[in-house]
């Protein structure tokens, strides 16, 4: 369990990475730039407490640095020399936000590239800064004004102010700050600037084309947790339907049996059996078809745990039925990362939604360390939510006229079957923003992209590969952040993309398969002839067409 823990919690960190090809390198000793230029920078609300080259090939993160990516210390060795700038920026009197500008110092390809983080934060994430420099970008990070593991979150009990800044104040005085350092470094400004982050980080992407629409031209939203206090709140609904009554839990043992179920019922149904549901809102399975005819077993579900299944598809409900948040699309519940991580764990109240949950309405909405679901009443729960930490931290307006009106492209992406957010709350998302701004106009600097098969941020049975974490491929038509370069610098507005699927997804060795990725409300259809292994036998369709 320790292994699937660390293996999701990595997936946390998820975020946009440099484009492959280390930056041209001159001789050591042959700078064009100096660190000298910004040490001495006087910033507004922040200070500078270092600024130093670093060697190629000679970063080592600090003591403790969480290093999520295979190969990472690897990785750390192929860096080219840069400066490396660390400040604090103090928004407020209970703010100390770190933030670190790194700078290639040759080969620089003008552009900037700003990484976020996954869960409550609390740290810089080193390989991702690593990744764009190695791709010529200057780059920036930030622990959002606190430090602590991607789960904890007892940094915000009675600290509003830290809350605000890991909400959205964090990023933009990253940005800003990297902006004034690249400038003084380099003697002119970045061409265009990216962000691009998953769950959390898809969650501070959308807050930044919200709130700040000067900060980036291109944004890529990942799996976005834009809907935060509904969302947790959501996370609390189904702790309670897992634990609130004795039998309702449903042990991990259970869970290939409901996997294979739901693959009986629906797999075929997109005209190819593999395993991946190519649009699991066409399913329509139903949890009572494995009931427990005879004793108990790992093969079927007891009438209460039918029920529990039924409410986690369906989300939780308010007493007067109205929805909290989606529920979870059916498929991949026995992948590794799926539901026995983040949605049932190991044990009753030990599943990572059941720790982000608790973390939030304990030290963020109601503010007692002690605080326990018992009895809670999702109504109150929600109310109290929202009115206390909505403003700070949900990503919701539709509005997106001022990014648009400035040249600004937006991707957003999410796996079908996540686990930890359902990707119906995207497609709500993107759907307010077409019924705000309409068709035309969105779909002008917009895109929505519904990945089959894949869980919260990568991975999972279907092609799950598509630029959005690995440098390569270069190809825009295979790498949704050189896409949206593309779309931001050249005008070529992305359609369908091509995901691969590796047989072994970590090492990216293989290809097992490849699917094309299609603009929402299209979906990926089997022609009905050729191998349905590979992306040029489908074709990108309205559902039902």
């Amino acid at each position: 369990m320790k292994n699937v823990l660390s293996f999701a919690i990595a997936l946390l960190w998820i975020s946009v990475c440099a484009k492959s090809g280390a930056a041209g390198q001159q001789a050591a000793g042959a700078t064009e730039h100096s660190c000298d230029k910004v040490q001495a920078l006087a910033l507004t609300g922040a200070k500078i407490m270092s600024a130093q080259r670093v060697e190629a090939g000679t970063f080592q993160a600090p003591p403790g640095s969480f290093r999520p990516m295979a190969g990472a210390e690897t990785l750390a060795k192929k860096v080219p020399a840069f400066c490396r700038l660390r400040a604090v920026a103090t928004p407020s009197a209970d703010s100390e936000i770190n933030i670190e500008v790194w700078l290639p110092e040759n080969g620089w390809n003008g552009k900037f590239r700003g990484q976020g983080n996954g869960g409550f934060a609390g740290e810089i994430a080193y390989p991702l800064l690593e990744f764009s420099v190695i791709g010529g970008y200057a780059s920036a990070g930030t622990d959002t004004g606190h430090s602590a593991g991607p789960t904890s979150a007892e940094w915000a009990l009675g600290h509003p102010e830290k809350v605000a800044d890991y909400g959205y104040r964090g990023i933009h005085e990253m940005t800003r700050i990297a902006k004034i350092v690249i400038q003084a470094y380099y003697g002119r400004q970045a061409e265009h600037s990216y962000f691009g982050a998953c769950s959390n980080g898809g969650r501070q992407a959308l807050m930044e084309a919200q709130r700040f629409p000067e900060d980036y031209d291109g944004i890529l939203a990942g799996a976005p947790a834009n809907n935060f206090s509904r969302l947790l709140t959501n996370a609390v609904a189904n702790a309670q339907s897992l634990t609130g009554e004795k039998g309702n839990y449903i042990p991990g043992s259970k869970l290939p049996a409901i996997a294979r179920a739901v693959n009986a019922a629906c797999d075929a149904k997109d005209g190819v059996a593999d395993g991946v549901l190519n649009d699991p809102r066409q399913c329509g399975f139903d949890p009572t078809t494995i009931l427990c005819k005879d004793a108990d077993s790992s093969e079927c579900l007891t009438a209460r745990q039918v029920t529990t299944l039924k409410k986690l598809y369906d989300g939780g409900r308010l007493a007067n039925g109205k929805g909290v948040f989606p529920g979870y699309l059916p498929g991949a519940e026995d992948a590794q990362g799926s539901w026995l991580v983040w949605i049932t764990g190991l044990q009753p109240g030990k599943s990572l939604l059941f720790a982000f949950g608790k973390g939030y309405f304990a030290n963020m909405v109601y503010e007692k360390a002690d605080w326990s679901l018992e009895g809670l009443s999702l109504d109150e729960a929600l109310k109290a939510a929202e009115e206390k930490t909505a403003r700070n931290l949900d990503a919701v307006d539709a509005d997106l006229t001022k990014f648009n009106a400035r040249g600004g492209k937006l991707i957003i992406y999410h796996g079908w079957n996540d686990p930890a957010i359902s990707a119906l709350g995207s497609i709500g998302y993107y759907e307010s923003v077409l019924k705000k701004m309409g068709k035309t106009k969105t779909e002008g600097f917009s895109r929505l992209y519904l990945v089959p098969g894949m869980l919260h941020c990568g991975d999972g049975p279907g092609a799950n590969s598509f630029g959005e974490v690995m440098d390569e491929p270069t190809d825009p038509q295979r790498n949704i952040k050189i896409a949206l370069e593309q779309w931001v610098e050249k005008g070529r507005a992305p359609e369908s993309l091509t995901a691969t699927k590796y047989v072994n997804d970590e090492e990216r060795e293989g290809v097992k398969m490849t699917r094309p990725l299609c603009p929402y409300p299209q979906v990926a259809k089997y022609k009905g002839t050729g191998d349905t292994n590979d992306a040029k036998n489908f074709v990108c369709a309205l559902a039902g067409k």
